[in-house]
């Protein structure tokens, strides 16, 4: 009995919640046909504005064209770099002795050599010192001498005449070392170069580790570069890197591989690269600009198109060709860039012929009319 009055009750709720159900289906059909519709008619309004472009294409008189050979090329995977000429050394003279300057032998910008005269410092308490001291190592000297022929006779001890030759060693340490301070009051040139800074002047009374004068060896000089970190593994290989400097009117020269920092030197990590140049017309000075163009990799056997050429419209980029005397799109694919070429990886191949003048006027399927056809890329510039 009791199941018998279930039965009705969920017969109403059975109907009750069936238009709701309904209603959502009809709805979820109706929003996939819309957009099978919409789907559907965007397609066929692409296909209609490409068969309106190519009729129209089709109905324009033909345009006038030059045309490029495809040929296969070598190019060169290269960047060019800003750098700065630094003197091969640097060395900075400083005093070794206390002293009066009696004498600059040099002035800035001087070039000298290795051992030549820079300046001069009062000898005279440093003779005297001299003095004293080999008069006290020939003193001693005597002394062991006529000690040590009694020391032959049996008449002094053993530790006399020891005690005496140590005096000996001691008063000609002593010796060589007012020697030593004499030589320095003559102020050499420890390495070839040219005279940067002279501080020595006359009469300037220097102390213990003074500045005399800075040198700079110039007769070779270092180019230095950043390198990027993407570049930096290509780049550690590479032996000679063409250097053009603009202060000598764009002076082109070699500058050999010499070091590769193996940490970046500041927070644009940049690796530091020094090339060697000879120099031994001192033209190139330190602090000079230049324009280092450093060559990664050589791809031979490419093809290549002037970077004018290519057309990028939203995602797609293609170029046009010329076949039977209507224009084709060709989807491209772009490598590196050599100057105002770029290199085509795909869709593109030796043999066709690249619309270079006139492609901006023209769409697929164009009719166009070959005015001249180059087979030297340089041509196109002229």
């Amino acid at each position: 009995m009791k199941g018998k009055q279930l039965l009705p009750r969920a017969k109403k709720i059975f109907l009750h919640r069936m238009p709701t159900a309904l209603t959502l289906l009809f709805l979820l059909i109706l929003v996939g046909t819309i957009m099978g519709l919409s789907g559907t008619i965007k397609a066929e309004k692409e296909r209609l504005t490409v068969e309106k472009m190519e009729a129209v294409a089709t109905e324009r008189p033909p345009v006038n064209v030059v045309l490029l050979d495809v040929v296969p090329t070598t190019l060169e995977d290269r960047i060019n770099l800003p750098g700065v000429i630094e003197p091969w050394e640097k060395l900075r003279v400083l005093a070794k002795i206390h002293g009066t300057v009696m004498k600059a032998e040099v002035s800035e910008g001087e070039s000298v050599s290795k051992g030549q005269v820079i300046a001069r410092i009062d000898p005279d308490d440093f003779r005297i010192a001299v003095d004293s001291a080999r008069a006290t190592y020939e003193l001693a000297s005597a002394k062991h001498k006529r000690l040590a022929s009694l020391f032959d006779q049996g008449i002094v001890p053993e530790a006399e005449l020891e005690n005496l030759e140590a005096q000996v060693k001691t008063s000609k340490a002593a010796l060589e070392n007012a020697e030593l301070m004499l030589s320095r009051c003559t102020i050499k040139a420890p390495i070839s170069g040219v005279i940067r800074r002279l501080d020595a002047t006359e009469g300037l009374l220097l102390s213990v580790s003074d500045p005399v004068a800075e040198i700079l060896q110039i007769d070779r000089v270092k180019a230095v570069v950043g390198i990027p970190e993407s570049d930096v593994a290509l780049v550690k290989n590479i032996k000679e890197v063409h250097l053009t400097i603009q202060a000598l009117d764009n002076r082109e020269v070699v500058g050999r591989h010499h070091f590769l920092a193996s940490s970046p030197e500041s927070g644009a990590r940049l690796y530091r690269l020094e090339l060697a140049i000879d120099n031994k017309d001192n033209l190139i000075m330190p602090g000079m600009f230049f324009r280092a163009r450093i060559v990664k990799r050589v791809i031979e056997d490419t093809v290549a198109v002037p970077l004018f050429t290519v057309i990028k419209r939203e995602e797609q980029q293609f170029v046009f060709v010329e076949e039977d005397g209507v224009a084709k799109q060709l989807p491209v694919e772009l490598g590196i860039m050599a100057d105002w070429r770029v290199q085509i990886t795909k869709g593109l191949s030796p043999g066709s012929r690249v619309v270079v003048e006139g492609h901006r006027d023209i769409a697929n399927g164009h009719k166009v009319k070959t005015v001249r056809v180059i087979d030297d890329l340089r041509e196109v510039l002229l």
